[in-house]
């Protein structure tokens, strides 16, 4: 404790006002830009331009330094660079979703303090529907230090929760039922567990599908997992949740714990994807395959001299996990975008950007192969800038147009 205590004393090292109007300039410079490039924005009636999407979860001022390389215990170090942005998963991914094009609406809560005013802002210069926040007279808004070492790629999150927390009867029925109005999805990212767990089972109760970011095990959780139709996990998640030796053993576990469930994903950073699928239609007589041994087959297949991302996938098989059981499915192995060292700046967030383009991807019925190529170019396009959202792609970015012409060929 005593080390992260030194290394954020000297990183951070400005008064409250000092702070206030660093922070106040940093944000007016990035939310211009973006208030700019909403103008950007492109409309085709073949896309799920006005589907709304409803995210429940974490939001936080980001405070990012860069160093040239992370301390040791102890060590004092000047930051290269200060960065001062929004943050949180639920408010990234929703912050993506708005840029693709869609229409996100947001529960969670802060504090009206300058940076509870600061998060609603630069939510809103991104088109978030912020009317279902709550903000709270009293108490603080959540912040996070984030240490981003330029040597090795890799940041360090030190996260201040808000308080006081949110709870269920801050969420009126009547707000609820208002967020929920034409939904054709709600995302959560697991935190807020008492509040989330209100949303979700009036979400089932009204049909709408429900998307889980599972990153690691947290309070209410599972509750959560019960209802989910898709998930996606870190690459830690499956293994902690089931106690299954493997990831594909794990995917395995999941699907069979949760039957409701059509997808699950598991993302490894510059490693890709893999994602197992449900199927419903597999005969008694399907050949019985071992999830372990598909993985590898598929891995051999992948062309390493590709840097966009790609996707391979098996056919539907029964995949069987050893001292777990089967399930009917299908094997999807996705591939990261493949980023020169000298583009690659910083993957905070990067899981979220992934996890919003898998929404819309949802809402736009992309196959499963294109969704995970989609979302893999989406996290790589965010991983070229600091914080987790400067560097989230727009709908009328080049690096997307393929996805959209696909889209619109196949809708044609």
């Amino acid at each position: 404790m005593k080390s992260q205590s030194s290394v954020v004393i000297v990183l951070f090292r400005f008064s409250n006002s000092d702070r206030e109007r660093s922070g106040k300039e940093e944000r007016e410079r990035c939310f211009g830009s973006r208030r700019r490039s909403l103008r950007y924005r492109i409309s085709m009636s073949s896309d799920p331009q006005n589907a709304v999407v409803v995210g429940c979860g974490g939001v936080s001022i980001d405070f990012l330094a860069t160093v040239a390389a992370y301390p040791k215990p102890d060590d004092k170090v000047r930051s290269t660079s200060l960065k001062v942005q929004g943050g949180g998963n639920a408010g990234n991914a929703l912050t993506c979703v708005a840029r693709l094009g869609l229409n996100p609406r947001l529960i969670s809560k802060v504090a009206d303090d300058s940076q509870g005013r600061g998060i609603l802002d630069e939510l809103q210069s991104d088109g978030v529907d912020t009317s279902f926040l709550v903000v709270s007279k009293e108490g603080t808004s959540p912040f996070t230090y984030i240490i981003v070492d330029n040597q090795t790629k890799t940041r360090t999150c030190i996260h201040t929760p808000g308080y006081p927390p949110m709870i269920p009867k801050e969420l009126s029925k009547s707000s609820l039922l208002s967020a929920l109005d034409g939904a054709k999805i709600v995302y959560f990212d697991g935190r807020l567990p008492d509040t989330a767990l209100v949303v979700a089972q009036e979400a089932a109760r009204k049909n709408i599908p429900i998307l889980i970011d599972a990153e690691r095990p947290r309070e209410g959780l599972d509750d959560l997992l019960k209802l989910a139709d898709y998930v996606v996990c870190s690459a830690k998640f499956p293994k902690a949740r089931t106690e299954a030796s493997t990831n594909p053993q794990a995917l395995v576990s999941m699907l069979l714990m949760l039957p409701n469930i059509k997808f699950v994903i598991v993302t490894l950073g510059k490693d890709g994807c893999i994602m197992l699928e449900r199927s419903v239609d597999a005969g008694s007589s399907m050949e019985e395959v071992d999830a372990d041994n598909l993985l590898e087959s598929l891995k051999l297949k992948r062309n390493k001299s590709v840097s966009i991302p790609t996707c391979i996938s098996s056919s539907v098989a029964k995949l069987k996990a050893e001292g777990i059981g089967t399930v009917s499915g299908k094997l999807y192995v996705g591939t990261a975008e493949s980023i020169p060292q000298t583009e690659l700046v910083d993957t905070t967030g990067a899981g979220d950007a992934f996890i919003g383009a898998v929404i819309y991807a949802i809402c736009a019925k992309f196959t499963p192969e294109t969704m995970l190529s989609f979302a893999a170019n989406v996290a790589g396009a965010k991983c070229r800038d600091l914080g987790a959202r400067s560097g989230l792609p727009y709908r009328a970015d080049p690096r997307l147009a393929s996805f959209v012409l696909e889209k619109l060929s196949t809708s044609a």
